[in-house]
């Protein structure tokens, strides 16, 4: 009688939040925690699925019989570098929980730049009691490059806050209510925004768009007259250098970053000072790991089902 395949879990994640939610999960099959020292040796061979964050170099070339290969988040630029990636379908994590997660971030970071929550803070400091202007949400553009499922949710929370909203992908969508933009029309998307949202996957195209020549192209037309920059996309996606120019130069009003070019960010980094910039790291969509595991079961339901994986990413393209 054939037995369901083992999985191998390889998941770079709160090591008690991997086991709290490996209880109950998977069952029927034999779950290979790779965090678990005593795991770390066995033979990977003839196994035929693995979930990944970040997973060891050497974990394709142990599990040479991979039939698909799930990624623990929504990127999947860290499963695309690894050597030996295997010609199988690799499939992306998308959940309610993760979509909405982002939403929160993005949503809370406009809205602490729009009511300048970090000079209220400079001034409590100092007991100094004085008002700042307080433009509402209707009188800032946020434009945000990358409408796939996380930017168009939360174009829709923060339409919903009142801020004018528009969207830029390389290929241009159609989104009900919004203006969006194509790749030929970048410029004029830059032009209206006053909130530059970063949720792009990492992909030869979108590494190091977030420039000084990108930032000099944004609107100085909203209430603070300088735009700001948030982003929790992929940290290749961003100039650091340059982030830090425009920010002394009032090129950039202020920053929120999730994410960087090296992770965890150094501890000598200017960001983690800086006054108009406020540095999360790497959560702003951090995967509800119970839930990642009832997607990858259902997922491989589908697929020994005979029924097509979802979410399947086109590893031309990068997502």
């Amino acid at each position: 009688m054939p037995t369901n395949s083992p999985v191998i879990v390889d998941l770079k994640f709160i090591p008690e939040e991997v086991e709290a939610a490996l209880q109950g999960a998977f069952p029927g099959r034999e779950v290979i925690n790779l965090a678990d020292s005593a795991r770390q040796g066995r033979d990977l061979s003839g196994i035929d699925y693995a979930v990944v964050w970040k997973s060891a170099p050497d974990l394709f070339s142990r599990a040479p019989d991979l039939k698909v290969v799930f990624s623990g988040g929504a990127g999947v630029d860290h499963v695309l570098t690894l050597p030996g990636l295997p010609d199988v379908p690799l499939v992306r994590f998308v959940d309610r929980t993760l979509t909405a997660r982002m939403s929160e971030w993005v949503v809370m970071q406009c809205l602490l730049h729009l009511r300048q929550h970090r000079a209220y803070e400079a001034l409590a400091k100092k007991r100094e009691w004085r008002d700042l202007i307080q433009p509402e949400a209707a009188d800032v553009t946020v434009g945000i490059m990358g409408m796939g499922v996380l930017g168009q949710d939360s174009a829709r929370k923060l339409a919903i806050m009142g801020f004018k909203v528009i969207g830029w992908s390389r290929s241009k969508r159609a989104v009900e209510g919004m203006d969006t933009h194509g790749a030929a029309e970048i410029d004029s998307f830059l032009a209206r925004t006053d909130f530059l949202v970063g949720l792009l996957p990492l992909t030869p195209e979108t590494t190091g768009i977030f420039n000084s020549t990108l930032f000099a192209k944004l609107s100085r037309k909203g209430p603070f007259g300088a735009p700001v920059f948030i982003n929790a996309g992929r940290g290749g996606s961003q100039v650091e250098a340059d982030i830090l120019e425009c920010l002394d130069s009032g090129v950039l009003a202020g920053a929120s970053l999730d994410v960087f070019e090296r992770e965890p960010l150094s501890p000598e980094s200017r960001f983690w000072d800086m006054p108009n910039v406020f540095v999360t790291p790497h959560v702003a969509a951090s995967s509800d790991v119970k839930a990642l595991f009832a997607h990858v079961e259902q997922q491989i339901a589908r697929f020994e089902s005979g029924l097509p994986l979802e979410h399947v990413v086109d590893k031309l393209a990068g997502y």
